[in-house]
């Protein structure tokens, strides 16, 4: 975590506080957003910013080996990460989640569909898993390509109960499909999940563990 970057975030949030707030709509409470804008107004030092968020800063670090107690957590959150992460480490992480949360405890989750390079089109699925790699396959632009079925799938597979899923539906986007050919990977899904560029997934945990 770089601390001139921290701070050109917030600088952001309060020149888009509107924004802001529509992104993420009643998921948050004002209350808590105010306090946070009055907090930075006044010079900060990035530790104190820290303990006033009450986060504890990890890295380098595992999420799917936490050292952190079984039910200790209330919600386990990402905000467009998951679709840069490999399935099977994605499903580990998931399952150590499922240990550390609470019986009560939700998992809440944006993932981004979009192509990555340009956020504005579906190019990318025209691709073989081989080519892709040889595009994209690095550390540092990493796309699974997993579509919204894909991701409630993999939360059904762990018996996770989803709760909510709120997809970002672009049919403008199937226009797209007449320039090119899915690549098989993709073909057989409907125009509906291709055209998902987004979506909040929340779900219980498997409390029949």
């Amino acid at each position: 975590m770089k601390e001139e970057l921290v701070r050109a975030d917030l600088d952001y949030l309060i020149k888009n506080k509107t924004e802001i707030e529509s992104l993420f709509g009643n998921r948050i409470f004002n209350n808590r957003l105010n306090a946070l804008f009055e907090f930075i107004q006044y010079s900060y030092e990035l530790n104190s910013l820290l303990k006033f968020l009450n986060i504890e800063y990890i890295a380098p670090g595992d999420a799917s080996h936490l050292n952190l107690p079984e039910g200790s957590v209330d919600l386990h959150t990402s905000y467009t990460v998951l679709e840069h992460i490999p399935p099977e480490i994605i499903k580990a992480i998931l399952k150590e989640g499922q240990r550390i949360l609470k019986n009560d405890g939700l998992f809440i989750h944006k993932i981004d569909y979009s192509d990555h390079f340009s956020h504005s089109d579906i190019n990318f699925l025209q691709f073989s898993d081989n080519d892709w790699d040889k595009i994209a396959g690095n550390r540092y632009m990493y796309m699974n390509r997993l579509r919204h079925d894909d991701f409630i799938n993999l939360f059904q597979d762990l018996n996770f109960k989803v709760l909510i899923e709120e997809p970002d539906i672009d049919k403008n986007l199937i226009a797209q499909k007449l320039n090119f050919e899915l690549n098989p990977r993709f073909a057989s899904k409907s125009d509906e999940v291709i055209s998902t560029i987004g979506s909040w997934i929340i779900t219980h945990r498997n409390i029949n563990i």
